[in-house]
């Protein structure tokens, strides 16, 4: 819808070009899908236009119908270091606006990138595969997303959610906190705003406040500051797995969420994002998942299934991610994850796309994890 959005808005500023001109644009709109559209629009020097000229729009259901309305101007994407707190954004992938709270620097692990033997991080014991494979520093930033525009991403995106262990008495109980979401560096669009209250969100006033003197003009309370201190070990990001097979694209984001005793034993537990795409031009599905699960306590589960978390997404061109979360508990500290996704082609063959192999750690400084969602 949003990438429609921007489509629509780029025709009508580019209207009082000549014939010839608008072609070439209409030829870069044309061909390309949702916001690839117009990240290629930003290199193209065809149009001339200024980049704070270009404004994106939104539409929102009326009885009447689907209307456009200004939200924003999108801002000079940054090439060189970081997003601040309170910058808006809009998701290159899924579409949605969102504005930034704080960034992560993680160790990103790319498979697809041979590295030299040392500084390399090798496979666990039985994983596909032998290479060993180099960490890269890389920016995430913890957002929140516009609660309008998660009906929106449904069929693309499970509407992400920050995930807690409950209260010591059940060691399987989760709560989670909805609309938020770790973005990677490249996949902001930056955009400004003259609204003071341009996302919602129930934590977007809680967390943030208006300071026109400051850009961006959203700066953080002492409540976000409070709640990034306490839920530190909790919300961390440190490190993220790549790997493509036949141009499908798997992303594992592990983290740790706490230790439970449970029947005079510990159970820890980790909560994983998988995010896929499709890099390619053909439609596939994902249909099967298959899972190993090595404990540091010797043993080691096979887990099979259809689909994730009872879906078969469609990777297309049009829609070419899916990304969503699940769980995992140990009884030990630590631990390891591979295993392979059975893809679908439209001519009903299959093939097996390979999730990279990522490690289970538990803190070192075990601490309790938060027992209420309190501010």
């Amino acid at each position: 819808m949003a990438a429609c959005a921007l489509r629509r808005t780029f025709l009508s500023s580019v209207s009082n070009y000549s014939k010839k001109h608008t072609q070439r644009i209409l030829s870069v709109t044309d061909t390309c899908s949702g916001f690839e559209a117009y990240k290629k629009r930003l290199q193209c020097r065809a149009c001339g236009l200024q980049q704070n000229q270009k404004r994106f729009m939104s539409s929102r259901n009326r009885p009447e119908g689907k209307i456009l309305e200004t939200v924003g101007v999108f801002e000079t994407v940054k090439q060189h270091g970081k997003y601040e707190t309170g910058q808006l954004f809009l998701h290159s992938v899924f579409g949605y606006r969102g504005i930034v709270l704080f960034p992560w620097h993680a160790r990103l692990y790319d498979r697809d990138i041979t590295p030299p033997v040392s500084d390399s991080k090798p496979d666990p014991p039985g994983a596909h595969g032998s290479k060993e494979v180099k960490g890269k520093t890389h920016t995430y930033y913890q957002v929140l997303i516009d609660t309008r525009d998660c009906p929106h991403i449904s069929q693309r995106s499970q509407t992400e959610a920050v995930t807690f262990l409950a209260n010591h008495d059940d060691s399987r109980a989760l709560y989670a906190i909805p609309g938020l979401d770790y973005v990677s560096h490249e996949d902001i669009l930056p955009y400004n705003s003259t609204e003071q209250i341009p996302i919602q969100h129930e934590l977007f006033e809680r967390f943030l406040m208006y300071n026109p003197t400051k850009s961006p003009p959203f700066t953080a309370r002492d409540t976000l500051k409070a709640w990034q201190e306490k839920n530190h070990p909790w919300l961390e990001l440190s490190d993220v797995h790549r790997e493509t097979t036949e141009n499908i694209r798997v992303t594992v984001i592990p983290f740790y969420m706490g230790m439970r005793e449970a029947q005079n034993s510990h159970v820890y537990w980790w909560r994983y994002c998988i995010r896929l795409e499709n890099l390619g031009n053909e439609v596939v599905q994902l249909r099967e998942r298959h899972w190993r699960i090595f404990s540091l306590s010797g043993t080691l589960e096979t887990v099979r299934g259809r689909g994730v978390v009872g879906r078969e997404p469609v990777l297309s061109k049009e829609q070419p991610a899916f990304q969503y979360s699940s769980h995992v508990s140990l009884q030990a500290p630590s631990g390891h994850m591979w295993g392979t996704f059975r893809i679908e082609r439209t001519d009903g063959s299959h093939f097996d796309v390979r999730i990279p192999p990522f490690s289970l750690e538990s803190n070192k400084d075990d601490k309790a994890p938060p027992a209420a969602y309190t501010f």
